[in-house]
């Protein structure tokens, strides 16, 4: 029973087990859920899926196995063209009752297939062929009571046989490119929490102990949790980094929402003697590095966001840097920021692939001791894991 929809799983790239798999066989002996697939939905992923960032994947094995999505796509078979928007038919109540249904799903995907052979162009405003604003039952933006709807947000007729619209999903996993949301996800596995400050939590398993070791009840009290991750972010801004500005948008908006102690300011290509919080009073309102370095202890993890696309004697030359005159070459900033902060990591929002075709990448990953990690869901649990 499931082994199908188990090696399904399988071929999704989801680490099932048979232990997993006889949980739910179990689970379903017991009826736990009866008669639902929507149920059945929730049942499994909760047993079978072990990440939150794998649900994607889930999702797609899932469809494929009971609804058969990839074996029907009608969306994928038309010319984009033929669905656009062009016009749309006003019909009044006695048109609508004169149309007629085609008798059901099955004699619909057969209609729909033999139009399909034959159609050999756009269509619009008409009420046989695929195409857009009549009475046709395939197609988009007109009206049929009973009509399959293609490349249509919402409906028109507020009813149809079967909503064939292209499925998509944001794929979670690999080198997929980050959102707010899967941020968060991959930034729950740096948590860490600690029980700090006054007794206030009732400890209920020293509770139990103690109460059955004296014979009466003794309550145990234990500090509260609290989140004791410190993160310090330094995030290059301007020139190149522009590309990228909703990537560091979409990570900053996470980090400050899963982190209560962060910190963070900006620079430009390569960190040297001051950093800023304002990139409006840059020039005028630096924070000396120095400054940082004595107000944020050694607890903090150091994350690094840039393309490190720069010229190289911007990291190895005193007078590098493109905006002023320092004294100090950017590496020797670079190093002692890595000495405060052993715990530290570079994240990368250009594609990995290109890495290579800039020397100053290399250079600075070569400072960062190789701990510099595509801005991807990938590379931040790669990051992650380097801070930990």
């Amino acid at each position: 029973m499931l082994i199908e929809f188990f090696f399904r799983l399988r071929a999704h790239g989801l680490k099932v087990s048979i232990t997993e798999l006889l949980d739910l066989l179990n689970a379903l002996e017991q009826q736990v859920i009866f008669a639902s697939v929507d149920d059945f939905y929730a049942l499994s992923r909760m047993i079978l899926v072990k990440d939150e960032s794998q649900y994607d994947r889930f999702d797609r094995a899932f469809a494929e196995y009971f609804a058969g999505v990839n074996e029907v796509d009608i969306a994928a078979s038309i010319p984009q063209e033929w669905l656009q928007k062009s016009l749309q038919r006003q019909l009044s109540d006695e048109d609508k009752a004169k149309l007629q249904a085609l008798g059901g799903l099955d004699e619909l995907l057969k209609q729909f297939n033999e139009r399909l052979a034959e159609q050999q162009k756009r269509h619009a405003g008409g009420n046989k062929w695929i195409g857009t604003g009549g009475t046709s039952p395939f197609g988009a933006y007109g009206y049929n009571p009973e009509g399959i709807r293609i490349g249509q947000e919402g409906s028109n007729a507020r009813r149809a046989v079967k909503v064939w619209d292209k499925r998509e999903f944001a794929d979670l996993d690999t080198d997929a490119e980050l959102s707010n949301r899967n941020i968060k996800l991959a930034l729950r596995k740096l948590r860490k929490f600690a029980r700090t400050g006054a007794a206030s939590e009732l400890d209920l398993p020293e509770t139990i102990r103690a109460t059955g070791k004296q014979g009466m009840l003794d309550l145990r009290w234990q500090p509260e949790r609290h989140n004791a991750i410190k993160v310090l972010i330094l995030f290059d801004v301007g020139g190149s980094m522009d590309d990228y500005i909703y990537e560091c948008q979409q990570l900053f908006a996470a980090v400050r929402s899963e982190f209560k102690h962060l910190e963070f300011y900006y620079f430009h290509n390569c960190v040297y003697e001051g950093v800023w919080k304002s990139n409006q009073r840059r020039f005028h309102e630096q924070t000396p590095l120095t400054e940082v370095l004595n107000k944020y202890g050694n607890d903090y993890k150091l994350i690094f966001v840039g393309d490190a696309t720069m010229g190289p004697y911007e990291i190895a030359y005193p007078g590098g840097s493109v905006e002023h005159w320092n004294e100090e070459p950017g590496q020797v900033w670079m190093q002692r920021l890595l000495n405060h902060y052993p715990k530290a990591a570079w994240l990368n929002p250009q594609p990995q692939n290109r890495w290579g075709y800039y020397h100053s990448v290399q250079m600075m990953a070569e400072i960062m001791e190789n701990r510099m990690f595509p801005l991807t869901l990938d590379g931040l649990s790669s990051a992650i894991a380097a801070l930990r």
